[in-house]
């Protein structure tokens, strides 16, 4: 079976069983029809995810690779905070008329910092340390700027990358404060698995693990079935995911420079509520 299918099944059920109801508290996020979107959560699940065995896609639930990684190097590559530069809808509700989300995501890595090397912004500064100071502890981005916070659609959920050469293999911990495991979960996984191996290209390494941390792993109230049916599929063997090899810009990747090998999954149909 996929692994990433065996790490999401036991969190998703950890969280069922021993997780914790905020339906005793006032919450923020509201469905559509108004109602509040109350959770079931466990504080802090840390997995990790071997990209030398096999690349992260859970098959319990179709996942759309591509889409993923479009909306990647929307934030990393692009660096833009406008919906209107992605392909897919998935950020329109937090949008204003502009189609801006504010100074989130992409914008904070567009922002040049001055460093003794020169002017950069964060993710020619990952670049610039993995190509000539691989040595360095300090190789990491952070969209959790809090001066700007107020100017933000949405707070960054994975707001954090933490790049780490050992030898000659490229290492990752990502970051997130809050996860939403039926919508997220699968998609975030996906994409800085991706993240990890255009990275580890450009600079000459070789990709190794990422280590995925989630401050608020939860499980929305409305989810909750939708989870228990797909949990229940039985889990298929894992995709490989290749990257194209003649790409040593990172500016040159696009969601076509990954092909996705003898995929198998469950098909997962129902529309899922989204909480605002």
């Amino acid at each position: 079976m996929s692994y990433a299918d065996e790490v999401f099944i036991q969190n998703c059920r950890d969280i069922l069983k021993n997780g914790v109801w905020d339906t005793d508290r006032e919450v923020r996020p509201r469905w559509e029809d108004g109602s509040p979107a109350h959770t079931i959560k466990k504080f802090c699940i840390v997995n990790r995810y071997d990209l030398r065995r096999e690349f992260p896609i859970i098959t319990v639930r179709r996942q759309y690779f591509k889409s993923a990684v479009d909306e990647l190097l929307w934030i990393w590559q692009k660096k833009s905070n406008n919906v209107h530069d992605l392909s897919s809808r998935i950020w329109d509700a937090w949008a204003d008329e502009n189609g801006s989300i504010g100074k989130a995501y992409g914008y904070q890595l567009g922002i040049k910092h001055h460093y003794p090397e020169g002017d950069m912004d964060q993710v020619d500064k990952v670049i610039w340390d993995l190509k000539h100071n691989p040595a360095s502890r300090r190789i990491m981005t952070n969209l959790y700027t809090f001066a700007d916070l107020s100017e933000m659609a949405l707070y960054p959920c994975a707001y954090s990358m933490t790049f780490n050469v050992s030898g000659n293999t490229l290492n990752a911990i990502l970051n997130q404060r809050s996860q939403d495991m039926l919508a997220a979960n699968g998609w975030n996984i996906m994409q800085y698995a991706a993240l990890l191996m255009m990275m580890a290209q450009v600079a000459g390494l070789e990709v190794g693990e990422l280590v995925h941390v989630i401050a608020d792993a939860h499980i929305y109230d409305r989810h909750v079935p939708m989870i228990e049916r797909i949990i229940e599929n039985e889990p298929l063997p894992a995709p490989i995911v290749t990257l194209d090899k003649g790409i040593t810009d990172f500016y040159a990747f696009t969601k076509d420079s990954f092909t996705v090998e003898n995929y198998q999954f469950h098909e997962f149909n129902e529309k899922i509520p989204v909480a605002v």
